[in-house]
């Protein structure tokens, strides 16, 4: 596959269009701003910017990053570990059930456009399982991969802030901006940790996922 067309792919596969539910999550981020911890642009960029760093990069793109090194090498019994081991580390139902959700929906799409994608992937796949074998399957290095993994997570939070602080479209285009030196060396940290050294605890965020769970009036699922 030549890198024009790897990128394309990945493109696509981390495209906010993508119909596998993303747009129903906030990850806790509903509650925050009903508690009113999240309320403006500056406190909107410090919660996704906190997640992206201590969350996302410190636990989902390492575990992408090995669960695409077992693909590679043609391992199931560490494709299966580390895709129940990242669903086990989700500290709520709601996140679980996110992952779980937008999983099974990434191979409904592939196996529609490209079965061979699906090679390999475990039972009852998490999301990061299912994007990680479709870039082993198009060729897409590592590194990209973990990017665009990344800026979807932050894209899709940055549109759910967008519409419930509210934030003007300006503002969630400067949040983006602002985050993108963040992300990418939330990337290279993810290449350079040891397996000890994954995990992550996000209280607020975890506290916030909880109570939304009960949450009276709400647009999103988590």
């Amino acid at each position: 596959m030549s890198a024009d067309l790897r990128l394309l792919r990945l493109l696509h596969l981390a495209s906010p269009a993508l119909p596998i539910g993303a747009f129903h999550f906030s990850q806790g981020l509903e509650y925050a701003i009903e508690a009113g911890w999240v309320h403006d642009e500056t406190s909107t960029l410090d919660w996704i910017g906190g997640l992206a760093v201590g969350s996302l990069g410190l636990l989902d793109l390492p575990v992408l990053a090995r669960l695409l090194q077992a693909y590679q090498h043609k391992s199931p019994a560490d494709v299966s570990r580390w895709n129940a081991m990242l669903i086990a580390a989700r500290e709520t139902a709601e996140l679980r059930a996110e992952d779980r959700h937008m999983g099974p929906a990434l191979v409904k799409i592939l196996r529609e456009i490209d079965p061979q994608a699906l090679d390999h992937v475990p039972d009852k796949p998490g999301y990061a399982a299912v994007f990680a074998a479709a870039c082993y399957c198009w060729g897409v290095s590592a590194e990209d991969a973990l990017q665009a993994y990344a800026w979807a997570w932050t894209e899709n939070q940055v549109l759910a802030a967008v519409k419930l602080v509210p934030l003007g479209q300006s503002a969630g285009q400067r949040i983006l901006h602002a985050l993108i030196p963040q992300l990418a060396a939330a990337g290279e940290r993810a290449l350079s940790l040891r397996d000890e050294d994954i995990g992550y605890c996000s209280v607020m965020q975890s506290v916030a996922s909880a109570r939304h769970e009960t949450q009276y009036t709400r647009l999103f699922r988590s």
